[in-house]
């Protein structure tokens, strides 16, 4: 009876170790881009794991039982700030996993906020705009919380972290220079966009966003005469559609004006590609 007992008791002990091991191995992000520069950051120590899946806007996202139950096998929640999924359900997340750390990767980001969040002539909202990893110049600064994270969750790998960073700071600053490269002669200024995910990416770069969604829902027929106006006057060849929207109105846009119709992907768990392909959009190549 009392081998029973102590090999049981070995078994739960076993186990319990081996889920702890398990914790210790994981990183929760919120979305992709994140994944795409904490995997870089924290190689070969950490896994790290999308919290809201590829193809699902954050923005309106609710995770199934399931999904908030794994996410006790993490060591750390790296949160993005403000996106809507956080702001739904953050608190939540925290009160379910007290023994969780949770990190901000946009601590110290000069936030958009006001009427420059969606820039539209009808309806400015009002908040945070969360898409701050849109910009390589701030995607710096996202990178640069990730390293101090890893730093206070697993101190003592934190010369191989500082590595990791040094080699993806390069990466991320030679995005920025090709960024600047490909809008340095380019005539157009402007762009328009169905949801306004790259307002950090317009400011730091001197361009204007239009977005064509107002206060989240879809645009009036005079908001959309408008936009079609701002478009020849500004001289504006480009418009961008996200694949977690509906198309219709930018199509509509494009065929009235003749701008090109771009699909992107600003979710992309390929960050690096993603934000070339939009500055390249935008050039005059």
């Amino acid at each position: 009876m009392k081998q029973g007992y102590f090999f049981s008791l070995g078994i739960a002990l076993l186990v319990s170790c081996l889920g702890k091991v398990q914790q210790e191995k994981r990183i929760t992000v919120t979305i992709e881009p994140q994944r795409y520069f904490a995997e870089r950051l924290a190689h070969p120590f950490f896994e790290v794991v999308t919290f809201v899946p590829p193809g699902t806007s954050p923005e309106s996202y609710d995770p199934a039982p399931q999904q908030m139950a794994l996410l006790a096998k993490s060591k750390a929640y790296f949160c993005i700030g403000h996106i809507g999924f956080e702001n739904a359900w953050l608190n939540k997340l925290k009160q379910n996993n007290p023994q969780l750390s949770f990190f901000d990767n946009s601590e110290g980001i000069q936030y958009i906020s006001g009427t420059h969040v969606h820039d539209s002539p009808d309806h400015p909202e009002e908040g945070i705009d969360p898409h701050t990893w849109t910009s390589p110049k701030q995607a710096l600064k996202i990178v640069e919380n990730m390293y101090r994270a890893l730093t206070v969750i697993d101190a003592a790998h934190r010369s191989v972290y500082q590595k990791n960073l040094e080699k993806l700071q390069e990466e991320i600053n030679e995005t920025d220079r090709e960024v600047e490269s490909f809008l340095r002669t380019s005539a157009q200024k402007a762009f328009i966009i169905y949801h306004p995910a790259l307002t950090y990416f317009a400011r730091d770069y001197g361009l204007t966003q239009y977005a064509i969604e107002a206060d989240g829902k879809e645009p009036s027929p005079e908001l959309l005469k408008r936009i079609i106006d701002t478009v020849q006057k500004e001289n504006i060849r480009t418009v961008f559609v996200q694949q977690e929207f509906d198309r219709k109105n930018a199509e509509i846009i494009a065929r009235e004006t003749g701008c090109r119709l771009v699909e992107i992907n600003p979710l992309s768990y390929q960050w690096r590609e993603e934000i070339l392909r939009i500055a390249k959009a935008l050039s005059d190549e």
